[in-house]
């Protein structure tokens, strides 16, 4: 167990009224509650009062209440449905608004919808984010949609626990190595 846990946002990008996006993020957050070198910090991006205007610096001040949580992230899931082979103008819009917030911390991706299981938003992401100077975690988990869990909100193939495990291992190696990279030389971009 960590001296100090990684501090873990995972954002919810989907729009308000999303019938599958509590399933999957309360799937997933009670995966990220069992690991004990992890704290928990779900933001459901649909209830900020996001500006839908251009991005300015210093941010609006409509950011108060998302910006210092990004800020205090070591690492960041995103959740994320695929709308037309992407993902939706309010990820996008709640990315744009950061820039430091990001930097030289790792990302992982859960991501839902259609055939692509959500995959194609997830590629268009890794750019994103890559720009950003963050690090995208190789290992997403993917889902085609409701039929793959049960009533109960669990995932029916039983391989997503072990799955859901491997990335969250991944993240949390990678935020704590750069974590203590940050401390020790400060990252510019």
């Amino acid at each position: 167990m960590l001296e100090e846990p990684v501090r873990l946002a995972v954002l919810v990008g989907s729009a308000q009224g999303s019938a599958f996006a509590p399933v999957v993020t309360n799937w997933f957050a009670g995966e990220a509650k069992q690991c004990p070198d992890v704290t928990l910090d779900v933001v459901d991006l649909a209830e900020q009062p996001l500006p839908m205007t251009r991005p300015t610096w210093p941010p609006s001040p409509a950011m108060a209440s998302l910006s210092p949580r990004l800020a205090a992230a070591d690492a960041f899931v995103v959740v994320t449905p695929e709308y037309n082979h992407s993902f939706p103008a309010l990820l996008k819009n709640a990315i744009d608004w950061h820039l430091e917030e990001w930097r030289a911390k790792p990302v992982g991706y859960v991501c839902y919808g259609g055939r692509s299981g959500g995959l194609r938003a997830v590629e268009q992401l890794r750019q994103v984010f890559g720009e950003l100077h963050a690090v995208s975690i190789r290992d997403t988990l993917s889902f085609h949609g409701a039929g793959t869990f049960d009533e109960h909100g669990r995932p029916k193939d039983e391989t997503c626990d072990a799955a859901a495990k491997a990335m969250l291992d991944q993240l949390v190696w990678w935020a704590v190595a750069l974590r203590e990279a940050r401390v020790k030389r400060p990252y510019s971009a």
